[in-house]
């Protein structure tokens, strides 16, 4: 899916780490919700609530997994799965598009 269709989009800007990562909040009628945002080179750790499927839309990035000993790397066209009330490791090679959807599980 290219585009989202009939959808609120919050204003406000998700900033992380001194500007490396941001992101914009998409709603969805049914009550789902996305962001989509860039991420610059550098190394981040980060901390979900909900699950999360991590679609990467172009650039490169390694990414620890909860529980994985190896680093998996990740390329535009490629998804991973981060369960929820985990913490994972990214290390951005490239400047990274990403969409992530929460998932209620």
């Amino acid at each position: 899916m290219s585009q989202f269709d009939h959808v609120t989009v919050v204003k406000k800007a998700n900033i992380y780490f001194n500007g490396s990562v941001t992101s914009r909040t998409v709603l969805f009628a049914d009550g789902s919700k996305k962001t989509l945002g860039i991420m610059m080179p550098g190394e981040y750790d980060f901390a979900t609530d909900a699950a999360e499927i991590m679609e990467i839309m172009a650039g490169e990035l390694t990414v620890l997994l909860p529980g994985a000993t190896e680093w998996q790397k990740i390329t535009g066209g490629q998804t991973f799965r981060v369960p929820a009330h985990a913490r994972f490791q990214l290390n951005v090679t490239a400047v990274t598009d990403y969409c992530c959807s929460y998932i209620t599980e």
